[in-house]
């Protein structure tokens, strides 16, 4: 599976908007049944999905967001699902135990299940949620958590901030203890606010999540270019993996970096991640971006 860095929703009641979303440099585009369609629209939004997806590339990341467990909606956009093309995976919101990821694979098969947690159950699950039979990633619903846990919000486009580091962190290291991909993080809200994005994805990189999920195109280079490694870490980077190579190639067990320092297996699995993402960071900003 390549890096995902930028994950684009789309409402699924909009096919013109779908369709270009599905030609933008998104790394995997959301078909939104959820929160960005009306409780009027839904049955539009399922025939927007039909619509769009047998038209889309097959190689193309496609995940369609159906409504949480539970409510009046689910059962059928999970037949929906169902009979899209295995290739389309299935995001879902609100989970709060396995149990939920087994009932909606007991109607949409083996395709990929990309978890939300939204709940203090959920957060509490995340674990357990993340080591799930079919669960390929999780990630937060942050203004749905905020508001179960009462949090304040701050304005900014992550909404509650700082309330909100603890369950940031947790899902973080919930996801590498259960073998997944590190999570992305949630929208940023303010469209206006381009700056606030690129330093809302710096704090989130520092707490280990690897890209973030977009409300819009216009969203998705300030993403790349937030995760994008400086410079400095990519040099780094190289000299860790040069020196362990130079020491293979003379027989040697032990890698020294030229200041003296050893090398150990962890600072060898960070450098090459710094640069696959590097070089995923680079070939998409050589992109052309797609429709605005």
């Amino acid at each position: 599976m390549s890096l995902v860095l930028t994950l684009l929703y789309v409402p699924a009641d909009r096919p013109d908007r779908a369709e270009k979303a599905l030609a933008s440099s998104a790394d995997v585009v959301i078909l939104d049944l959820e929160d960005a369609v009306a409780p009027s629209a839904k049955s539009s939004a399922r025939a927007g999905v039909l619509s769009v997806v047998p038209a889309a590339d097959p190689a193309r990341d496609v995940q369609v967001r159906v409504n949480a467990p539970g409510t009046p909606w689910c059962a059928d956009d999970l037949a929906l699902v169902a009979g899209l093309p295995p290739s389309v995976s299935v995001r879902v919101p609100k989970v709060s135990s396995p149990a939920d990821v087994a009932a909606v694979r007991s109607v949409v098969g083996d395709r990929p299940v990309h978890a939300l947690l939204e709940t203090a159950a959920g957060v509490e699950a995340a674990y357990a949620i993340a080591s799930a039979l079919g669960v390929a990633s999780i990630g937060l619903g942050e203004a749905d958590l905020a508001s179960d846990l009462g949090l304040p919000t701050d304005g900014a486009g992550d909404g509650a901030g700082a309330g909100l580091a603890w369950c940031r962190q947790r899902l973080v290291v919930a996801a590498r203890a259960a073998g997944l991909p590190a999570p992305a993080m949630a929208v940023w809200t303010d469209l206006s606010d381009a700056d606030g994005l690129a330093a809302s994805c710096a704090r989130g990189r520092e707490l280990g999540f690897v890209g973030r999920a977009a409300i819009h195109p216009k969203q998705l280079p300030v993403i790349e270019a937030a995760f994008r490694p400086s410079p400095d870490e990519v040099a780094r980077a190289a000299e860790v993996v040069a020196a362990v190579e130079a020491a293979a190639a003379s027989g040697s067990g032990v890698a020294v970096l030229p200041g003296g320092r050893f090398i150990d297996v962890a600072m060898v699995e960070q450098a090459q991640k710094v640069l696959a993402l590097a070089d995923r960071t680079a070939a998409a900003a050589a992109e052309v971006v797609g429709p605005r």
